[in-house]
């Protein structure tokens, strides 16, 4: 039981706790020794190409260039230009005296980045709270570079931003977190609104969107009603869906009342009832079989209805016409009287050429005497 508790927790990979603590021991030590081996190369880069200010001569006095006397020492002692520029850079900002051998060159080199010198050499002697001894994640963390190891939320959201810069990477990230609900909910309100937008932008895509999001009222709430007018409008554009719409709307009687409000729909409803009723009435007549009886029914409720004027017009005049006895009308009174009596005149005519012949226009003098004119 024992070995297997220590198989379980004592172990570091395939070394036991003790072994893994003897390889470090001799790693830092092997670590001490690169570090002087780097610094010496920088130091040697140094004597050849000595740092100048910013904007100064690129060159060295000679025939080559700073670059062409790095690119040669690299070569010679076969080493990387990469690393031998690295080191010389590093040599610059660590005079002998300022490097800590306990330090490993990569510190040394994240730190170098700190522009004060002073703040440079406290920085170095004094590692992160609740360290013993400065790593390069804490050194990138002290000068605000990427860590290898991110810990931290912020750490993490750099990481995954360096490695999606490739536009197709980060298109599938982008699709692989979209599809967590708990990353979903945390996203801003206008951050959603954006990337709805920009994926929304091929109509297909808002074609297929727009209907699911339309079925959810919390969130039609919050349409402005000058943009819900304008989808109302777009939808309706189908004869056959803006006819169901509004004959849904118009049974609502706070909607039909301020529709009729409006006089051009006022207009457009009236004249859609007789336009209707038209049609009705001509499609009864050619298709019903009782037709012809009821267009005699017609004919004799339009007979019974001429004699019901005539009698009405006689029996009111036989009322009105007796009590203008001893009654003197003014000069006024009388051209009044004269003129309706010219317009019964006419329609009385009128009326006996209709009886006579069956035709019923109106020609231009009585059409003016029939309108007061």
């Amino acid at each position: 039981m024992p070995e297997e508790i220590e198989t379980a927790v004592d172990r570091v990979g395939s070394v036991s706790a003790h072994r893994y603590a003897q390889i470090v021991a001799e790693l830092r030590e092997l670590v001490k020794t690169a570090s002087r081996i780097l610094f010496k190369v920088g130091d040697y880069a140094l004597e050849i190409e000595p740092m100048r200010e910013h904007g100064g001569a690129a060159s060295a006095e000679g025939p080559f260039t700073v670059k062409e006397s790095l690119f040669r020492l690299s070569e010679d002692i076969g080493m990387s230009y990469y690393t031998v520029k690295q080191a010389r850079q590093t040599a610059s900002k660590w005079p002998e005296d300022r490097r800590v051998a306990e330090v490993s060159f990569t510190v040394h080199n994240i730190l170098a980045s700190i522009a004060d010198d002073e703040e440079r050499f406290a920085a170095i002697l004094t590692p992160p709270p609740g360290r013993s001894r400065w790593t390069p994640d804490e050194a990138k963390r002290r000068t605000g570079r990427q860590v290898a190891n991110p810990v931290t939320p912020q750490e993490k959201i750099s990481a995954i931003h360096t490695l999606a810069k490739d536009e197709e990477v980060a298109a599938t990230v982008t699709g692989d977190l979209l599809r967590r609900p708990a990353v979903v909910a945390q996203v801003k309100p206008e951050d959603k609104v954006r990337a709805a937008a920009e994926l929304s932008r091929e109509d297909d895509v808002a074609a297929a969107i727009a209907p699911d999001i339309l079925r959810r009222p919390a969130v039609v709430a919050k349409v402005k009603a000058a943009d819900k007018v304008k989808v109302v409008e777009e939808l309706t554009r189908d004869e056959s869906v803006a006819t169901e719409v509004t004959t849904g709307l118009l049974r609502r009687p706070d909607v039909a009342f301020k529709a009729m409000g409006d006089d051009t729909a006022r207009h457009q409803v009236n004249r859609a009832q007789v336009e209707r009723g038209q049609q009705a009435r001509e499609d009864f007549e050619r298709n019903s079989p009782v037709a012809p009886a009821i267009r005699a029914i017609d004919r004799s409720m339009e007979f019974l209805d001429l004699v019901a004027a005539c009698h009405a017009f006689v029996a009111a005049s036989g009322r009105v016409v007796p009590g203008l006895r001893d009654r003197q009308l003014g000069d006024d009174e009388r051209v009044i009287i004269h003129e309706n009596v010219a317009r019964v005149r006419a329609t009385l005519d009128w009326i006996e050429t209709a009886v006579d012949t069956g035709k019923v226009d109106v020609d231009g003098e009585l059409a003016r005497l029939l309108q007061g004119e």
